[in-house]
């Protein structure tokens, strides 16, 4: 049992990385649809590559979503509205006119021409509600028949023949005109508009009802086709008739109940299908990017965020598939490129467009434009701490999506006219949304503990608080610092190494010197050396206790890993030369161990660099009358030294690179020293 445990210890990373990749196998077939997936490609407007094409089973020829829109777009213009009609309205209208009438026109008015006048007021009332009086809220074609609904009767009139709220002053002006009391008009234009109310109101819920049940009977099937029966032949051309019949069987095909026993098929086929597609990845960071593989958090990170792409693309596809290109799937690459590096960013984009290939539509299609667009990010996209460099790319990405689109329609459709100009605003929506890979970088650093370029421009700043306290106290530290730091910022562009990285690695290489800073040379100011009181191996752990305190002040203050990396193995496994020989002197029996670097050896360019820049500019102080040839001699010496001892074994640079690195250097200490051509006398 103890042996066991053991063995779980010891593998407990192995069994972690197990756990994640069928973690998120399980989880993506957990977001698939589950139905059937139907095995051919419709070619529409293109031969048919296959074999001759039968029926496998009876099933409908289905409409086309235009075919149903134009229908249910003749019902709704055929279908007449209902409105309500009240009755008691006129009685109630009429009471309240005889109640008032009294009040607008006085005793003083003459018997015969009051009588008058109530007769007029009582015709027109019975006339504004003979169709009756309608505050319109929904407006209506004036030749439009309606539905007129007085209790459980319903009557069809012409919607012009009811009268509106508005047209009614002119309505009564008119009636006044016609019947010569316009004395009168301001009183008996009062005595209505106090009175009179609408008394014909749109049943939206009714009509709505209505009109729901018409669409109902719309049938979205025209014709069948029987089992057996041929639907398309081999090289013949799918269009029309033949390219509907192909559509509908896909549709009914996927959309069939399946058996338990199928069911379980699916999802057995869609797991052996992701885990092979998850698996090629793991082995290929195995292979290639072993320094991730051992590192659970990147890998945890790198299976985060291809879960997340396909989860947010499920999603997008449940709430509408027209939305498909909305989801900024080029924020994959971008991610992985601004934390590992562009090949592993590709192929991780390349196995995601092939795991979403199966819940697409248009699957061919989707997977074309993807990963033409995830290449298109990795070679426009660099420099992510500049600003103009993300905008530019998204640019350039949203426009390989619409001229790639533009191509495949006119293939498929034959004709411009036929673009949906719809899709091309999809795209340009995903592009802004891959903006959002910025915060998006920044949230990532903090919860995984990751750096990008974006981390390492605000540790190049001289003026953070880190590199000012070293500054103040090991002023020739710092300075040297920032030499190594010029030349290794040289070195790398040379050979295409990470520049920003290597500049940051080389400003905190040499922080531990903060800590007995009188002890090195740089930052002794007078005639008194600190190591004439202490014997040679003494002042040889002073010296290598550097790259230890380094180590300590950098993670007290929080600096990435990738950082500490060049503390650790800016001096590799060397020796402090000088004491070592010094101690010879007095002992030639000395254990050179005693006197060597813990390391380890560098195990990048970036890092390799460092500690080529580092031990060419800290002794190239000692030059006394530097020539051309000199310096020459200087750093062929110290590299070859250098590789002699496998101090660059582990690091993935070349011989060549290695020249170019030394080619660099001896270039910027000619300018340092400010070296002219010796001419001949």
């Amino acid at each position: 049992m103890k042996q066991f445990v053991e063995y779980l210890y010891k593998n407990q990373a192995l069994f972690y990385k197990v756990f994640l990749f069928l973690l998120t196998t399980v989880l993506i077939v957990y977001l698939f649809p589950k139905g059937g997936k139907f095995k051919y490609e419709i070619p529409k407007g293109k031969p048919w590559q296959y074999e001759n094409l039968y029926a496998p089973f009876d099933f409908a020829i289905l409409k086309t979503p235009e075919e149903i829109q134009q229908e249910r777009d003749q019902i709704r213009q055929e279908h007449m509205p209902y409105y309500d009609y009240d009755p008691t309205a006129v009685d109630s209208v009429k009471q309240d006119l005889a109640e008032e009438f009294p009040v607008v026109f006085p005793d003083s008015i003459p018997q015969y021409q009051r009588t008058r006048l109530w007769n007029f007021v009582d015709v027109t009332a019975s006339e504004i509600y003979s169709k009756g009086l309608l505050q319109e809220s929904q407006e209506q074609d004036p030749e439009q028949m309606i539905y007129l609904r007085e209790g459980n009767e319903v009557t069809q009139v012409l919607y012009s023949e009811i009268l509106k709220q508005h047209q009614l002053r002119n309505y009564i002006i008119q009636r006044i005109n016609s019947t010569n009391f316009q004395d009168y008009r301001a009183p008996l234009l009062e005595l209505f508009f106090n009175n009179v109310y609408p008394n014909v109101r749109y049943n939206e819920e009714l009509t709505l009802r209505e009109l729901e049940s018409k669409y109902d009977q719309i049938s979205y099937t025209r014709g069948s086709v029987e089992r057996g029966t041929i639907i398309v032949s081999k090289g013949e051309v799918v269009e029309g008739n033949k390219l509907r019949i192909l559509n509908s069987l896909k549709t009914e095909y996927e959309s069939q109940l399946w058996s338990e026993a199928s069911y379980n098929w699916v999802i057995f086929g869609y797991s052996t299908l992701v885990f092979l597609a998850l698996l090629m990845l793991l082995l290929f960071i195995r292979k290639y990017r072993f320094d991730i593989y051992e590192n659970n958090t990147k890998v945890t990170f790198i299976f985060f965020n291809l879960l997340l792409m396909v989860l947010l693309t499920t999603l997008v596809l449940r709430f509408n598939v027209n939305l498909v290109y909305v989801v900024p799937l080029c924020i994959l690459p971008l991610t992985l490129k601004a934390f590992f590096d562009s090949r592993l960013g590709l192929l991780t984009h390349i196995i995601t467009v092939l795991l979403l290939g199966f819940i697409v539509p248009d699957s061919y299609e989707y997977m074309f434009l993807q990963i033409i667009a995830g290449i298109v990010t990795i070679l426009t996209f660099s420099q992510l701490y500049k600003r103009a460099n993300l905008f530019i790319a998204v640019g350039q990405i949203t426009l390989v999506y619409i001229i790639a689109y533009f191509a495949f329609t006119i293939i498929q459709e034959g004709a411009v006219a036929q673009i949906q100009f719809e899709t091309f605003l999809m795209f340009l929506l995903g592009g802004l949304a891959t903006l959002f890979v910025q915060p998006l970088i920044y949230a990532y650093e903090k919860i995984f503990g990751l750096m990008s370029d974006m981390s390492l421009l605000e540790l190049s700043d001289t003026n953070s608080k880190l590199l000012k306290e070293l500054s103040d106290k090991a002023p020739g530290t710092f300075h040297h610092s920032l030499n190594v730091a010029n030349l290794a910022e040289a070195a790398a562009n040379e050979i295409g190494a990470n520049s920003m990285l290597v500049r940051v690695g080389a400003l905190y290489h040499d922080i531990g010197k903060m800590k007995n800073a009188p002890f090195f040379t740089e930052n002794q100011t007078t005639n008194v050396n600190a190591h004439d009181e202490l014997s040679p191996h003494e002042s040889a752990q002073v010296i290598i206790e550097h790259v230890i305190h380094g180590i300590e002040i950098a993670k007290k203050r929080n600096l990435p890993d990738r950082v500490i990396d060049f503390i650790r193995t800016h001096h590799g496994t060397t020796t402090v030369y000088y004491f070592y020989m010094k101690a010879k002197e007095t002992d030639a029996q000395v254990n050179p161990e005693d006197f060597r670097y813990p390391g380890p050896i560098p195990f990048s360019k970036e890092t390799a660099i460092l500690m080529m820049c580092d031990s060419v500019e800290a002794a190239s102080r000692s030059l006394k009358e530097p020539t051309t040839k000199l310096i020459d001699q200087f750093v062929e010496k110290i590299i070859d030294k250098q590789m002699e001892e496998g101090q660059f074994l582990n690091a993935d640079i070349t011989f060549m690179e290695i020249q170019k690195v030394k080619k660099v250097l001896k270039r910027k200490l000619q300018n340092i020293f400010h070296l002219r051509i010796e001419y001949p006398e």
